[in-house]
């Protein structure tokens, strides 16, 4: 019983902590360590402990998969727009390139595949409604996440 209690606690924290993210995301572009490393530590609770949602192979699989795919994508982006613009900041965070991590953490590689496509498209939404340049990459993917977390547990 106890067990049970302490896992909807932990799921619960979770969200409030990817609450906070988006809301941080979306205000100041910036993505706090104090949010995203609890939020790391939850998932790695979860899956040593209650096996949830994915296996622990996979999940070491989907986090390795989604900080190296992120990283190599801002190095890329970095590499470009400096050569344009010295003065320019580069699209993609250190904070994208860890929640990215986390998330592989959370959902694996079928889930965060999943969770980027969702996030680019209701980002790009987005960005074309508020005519934006930047767009803060948090909130999409923190929906996106939940929607894949949702459809892996309940559909497939």
């Amino acid at each position: 019983m106890i067990s049970y209690i302490f896992f909807i606690i932990l799921l619960a924290l979770s969200a409030f902590l990817a609450f906070k993210i988006s809301i941080a995301d979306l205000h100041r572009r910036i993505i706090p360590d104090a949010y995203l490393f609890p939020l790391m530590l939850i998932g790695l609770t979860l899956i040593s402990f209650y096996s949830f949602p994915i296996s622990i192979q996979s999940a070491t699989i989907g986090a390795i998969f989604g900080y190296t795919l992120s990283a190599i994508t801002g190095l890329i982006f970095e590499h470009f727009i400096s050569k344009k613009d010295s003065k320019a900041q580069s699209p993609i965070g250190m904070g994208d390139i860890k929640l990215l991590g986390v998330g592989g953490l959370w959902l694996g590689t079928n889930g965060l595949a999943f969770a980027l496509i969702i996030a680019c498209i209701t980002g790009s939404i987005w960005s074309r409604h508020k005519k934006q340049k930047f767009i803060p990459f948090a909130p999409f993917f923190i929906f996106g996440g939940f929607l894949s977390l949702i459809i892996s547990l309940f559909l497939l």
